[in-house]
């Protein structure tokens, strides 16, 4: 059993969403939604710097699913299509026992990492792109960032982490001393967002 998570540099994070076109591509994620994002903290809108006393500074933070030790979504869940993988400690989300209620969606303190599909899911190109084993979206369900759940069984990474340009992320096992992500978090000091909230996320964000 392992539990996995991954660790962001801010300090080499450049904010170019190189994370959030792979992700886009390799989950074929529809047309207007996006499982990854890059925020900053000094604002809403992106590329806004962050003020103090007159001196501005910027700091990216790359922004999906947390998937927490201690998940909201999964307690308010009444059909438990939202659910933690005892195997790999991801929270992944089962279309097919989705009933659209959307509770999750409202109980996870991280705004905007899920999404609701209304319509039948689209695309600006006729086929299908991405991964062969990628989970088909459905119409009237709740879907997020899966830490490329095709991927990491195999054994392979995230695809974010294949794109970023500045080597900003490391993904691993973090109940594993050797995993690259574990070291990192023993070594550097980070933060989680929202911490106040007891989720407990497996996202790192070295500072």
């Amino acid at each position: 059993m392992a539990r996995y998570g991954m660790a962001i540099d801010t300090k080499r994070c450049v904010g170019c969403n190189a994370c959030t076109l792979a992700c886009k591509q390799a989950n074929n994620v529809p047309d207007g939604v996006m499982w990854s994002r890059v925020l900053t903290d000094g604002g809403d809108m992106p590329d806004t710097p962050a003020s103090d006393g007159g001196n501005l500074s910027m700091r990216y933070f790359p922004m999906g699913c947390q998937h927490c030790e201690n998940p909201a979504c999964v307690k308010v869940c009444p059909v438990g299509a939202t659910y933690k993988d005892p195997e790999t400690g991801v929270v992944r989300q089962d279309y097919d026992k989705c009933i659209g209620c959307r509770m999750c969606m409202s109980a996870c303190p991280y705004t905007g990492v899920r999404s609701f599909n209304w319509d039948e899911p689209r695309y600006c190109l006729g086929h299908d792109v991405g991964d062969a084993n990628a989970l088909a979206h459905q119409k009237h369900v709740v879907e997020k960032c899966t830490f490329c759940y095709q991927r990491i069984s195999k054994g392979e990474v995230p695809s974010c982490m294949d794109l970023c340009p500045a080597r900003a992320r490391f993904w691993g096992d973090l109940d594993d001393p050797n995993s690259e992500v574990a070291k990192k978090v023993a070594s550097r000091q980070y933060t989680h967002l929202l911490e106040e909230k007891g989720t407990k996320p497996s996202v790192y964000y070295l500072v």
